[in-house]
């Protein structure tokens, strides 16, 4: 009896010591990662229904341990796309960000459009002097809107232009250039702040960041460029004495293609942020989409989408030196410029456009298609239509002696048709950062899926 007690007691201490092991390594263990714990249930969910019988806690530890080995390796993978300990960066950007960017890109375009208003209106020299903070609100009466009227009577504008204008029509135009520098101070104000906000809680990737950072910088020197710009028709000595006072062709020009910079960037960071949250969602095809990108037959048809927006762009400048000289105002017919395709060279040539006395200055020197993913098609189409669109804004902006409505609208057409080429140009470009995480993404299921085909 007493050697049938003694082995007993020996083999529970033996039946026990695998509990209490077993105990010890689970407290030891990491939580399950959300692989490793859809291992665990599809494997015994699957198991329970082989055998019709409750899981024992035996049969359960088993499955944990093969599903958390199935799911090593996918960590492994997922781990290369995490941030690292120094670093609390997202590897994709928040999809409010792009709606954001997006919308401060549609806000840009507006004042695009109504800067170009306020030029055709000669409304942009009203307002002599630059005051970032105090200029924020208009006169409050009748005594500061003496003393801005006062101000712009100085001007070589009221002297040779508007000698006749009262105060009412001085109100007119100080409230369109009013309008136009507040609008551009609440762009500035609701892309700086968010940009900070964005950085802080780490909403954003450091490319991401160092772009808003770029912008943040872009809008603040754009603010400076146009009152350089305003600051050059304010002053006689800046154009022949006499002549229509204007600001300088250059300056606005440099307002304009800095404006045009700023649009572009917000609309393709924008894009690209919602484009990498599109791929995430769907990495199979998205994988599929990057590589029909990659096809060499598209390769003409993005070298000639570059090329194209290289082109819009020098137009854009050439646009604004035309409406800075008023040279639309000179040959206002189509495809002729008075009797020749160039204007006659007693006029081109003319002394009278010399500022240097001799004269030195007078002369100065179905594949592709097939091959065409579906939203670059339509991309290439849209444009195509906005091509069409703008040059019959041109000539008939021309052919009526520049009417504000026309002159306006075809502003806003080079916008619309930069837009277009940005966008078939981004829709053309396969983005590598995005591809990256896709590939991992695509690993990470695979291994999953291999995982639980073991389990």
């Amino acid at each position: 009896m007493v050697f049938f007690q003694l082995g007993l007691r020996r083999a529970a201490t033996q039946l026990a010591r695998p509990s209490i092991l077993c105990g010890q390594f689970l407290r030891q263990q990491t939580p399950a990662s959300p692989a490793s714990s859809k291992l665990t249930k599809l494997a015994r969910a699957a198991r329970s229904y082989a055998t019709d019988k409750p899981i024992s806690p035996i049969a359960e530890l088993s499955d944990k341990f093969r599903a958390a080995n199935a799911s090593k390796e996918a960590q492994d993978i997922a781990q290369t796309s995490k941030p690292s300990k120094s670093s609390s960066f997202p590897e994709a950007s928040d999809k409010a960000v792009g709606y954001w960017l997006l919308a401060s890109a549609a806000s840009v375009f507006g004042i695009v459009v109504f800067g170009g208003l306020t030029r055709l209106t000669e409304s942009g020299l009203s307002i002599t002097e630059w005051k970032p903070v105090t200029g924020s609100l208009p006169p409050l009466n009748d005594a500061q809107w003496e003393s801005e009227f006062e101000k712009y009577r100085a001007s070589p504008e009221f002297k040779l232009i508007n000698p006749h204008m009262d105060l009412s029509d001085f109100k007119r135009i100080y409230f369109m250039e009013w309008t136009h520098r507040l609008w551009g101070r609440f762009i500035g104000l609701s892309f700086v702040l968010p940009t900070v906000y964005f950085i802080a809680r780490r909403r954003v990737t450091p490319r991401m960041a160092g772009t808003l950072v770029g912008i943040s910088g872009l809008i603040g020197f754009q603010g400076f460029i146009g009152w350089w710009m305003v600051q050059s028709g304010l002053k006689d000595d800046l154009f022949a004495p006499g002549s229509h006072p204007r600001v300088s062709q250059y300056r606005l020009a440099t307002h304009l293609a800095a404006a045009f910079v700023c649009y572009s960037w917000m609309l393709l960071a924008g894009l690209k942020v919602l484009r990498t949250h599109k791929a995430l969602r769907d990495p199979q095809a998205a994988a599929k989409a990057f590589k029909a990108l990659q096809s060499p037959i598209l390769r003409v048809l993005r070298g000639s989408i570059t090329g194209l927006t290289a082109l819009i762009f020098t137009t854009v400048l050439s646009g604004a030196l035309v409406a800075g000289l008023d040279a639309g105002l000179i040959y206002n017919d189509i495809f002729k410029m008075g009797e020749g395709i160039v204007p006659p060279q007693s006029e081109l040539w003319n002394r009278f456009y010399c500022r240097k006395e001799d004269g030195s200055d007078l002369c100065r020197t179905a594949r592709v298609k097939g091959a065409l993913p579906k939203d670059v098609r339509k991309g290439v189409n849209g444009l195509v239509h906005l091509v069409s669109l703008q040059v019959a804004l041109g000539i008939s902006t021309l052919i009526y002696i520049v009417p504000v409505p026309l002159a306006a609208a075809h502003q806003a057409g080079a916008l619309a048709l930069l837009t277009g080429v940005l966008v078939a140009g981004q829709r053309l470009r396969v983005p590598h950062s995005t591809m990256a995480l896709v590939k991992r993404r695509l690993q990470v299921d695979k291994v999953i899926e291999s995982g639980i085909n073991r389990v």
